[in-house]
């Protein structure tokens, strides 16, 4: 089983991450701020990553630290329990339909982090979070997993929609990426023979 624990200390945030990439989509996530707990249990939902996750942040002063964080902590687990990522698929990508939106997340689990966004809001805040914030989110956890991820948000008007079919997309194309490839299970998938560094 893929597994790893984080533990991720600083002034301005104190997060714990378990997390298990062969699991059932089990999720216990408590982070202070609703709609971001929202997302995280959809990414665990969908992509059957098992994620229990503990955050106290600064939120008296506002939710940026908190949201950044919880991406670089789940960034750090997903990158320790994928170990040399020896034989997985390595590629993923999906187009997640909601409603009147339409988003596709195109995913490469290379080691070598780079976040492509082309998705915009037309509203300041979800509740009481700032939709500025999931960018930050996004880009934290890519550049902790070592991942060179994609996210453009073809079309759609309600902003609740565009941010959970981003938050669902990369769950999908992370479930394809880290499935096993049956016929290279024992080798990395790359043909210098390692996955991270440079092109």
């Amino acid at each position: 089983m893929r597994k790893a624990k984080i533990e991720r200390k600083t002034k301005e945030t104190q997060i714990t991450v378990e997390l298990n990439i062969d699991g059932t989509g089990k999720y216990d996530v408590s982070t202070g701020i609703g709609f971001l707990d929202h997302m995280i249990e959809q990414l665990s939902r969908h992509s059957l990553i098992d994620i229990t996750l503990r955050a106290k942040g600064d939120l008296h002063i506002d939710y940026h630290h908190t949201t950044e964080d919880t991406g670089i902590a789940i960034g750090e687990a997903f990158a320790k329990a994928l170990g040399e990522r020896k034989g997985i698929v390595r590629y993923g990508h999906a187009y997640i339909p909601m409603d009147e939106t339409l988003t596709r997340v195109a995913l490469d689990l290379s080691g070598r982090p780079y976040f492509v966004w082309k998705v915009e809001f037309t509203k300041p805040k979800l509740g009481e979070m700032d939709t500025e914030l999931f960018r930050e989110w996004f880009q934290a956890f890519a550049f902790a997993a070592g991942a060179t991820l994609h996210m453009e948000n073809l079309y759609g008007v309600n902003n609740h929609h565009i941010v959970e079919s981003c938050y669902k997309g990369l769950a999908r194309a992370l479930r394809v990426a880290t499935d096993i490839d049956p016929r290279k299970s024992d080798e990395i998938p790359s043909t210098k023979g390692t996955l991270g560094g440079s092109l």
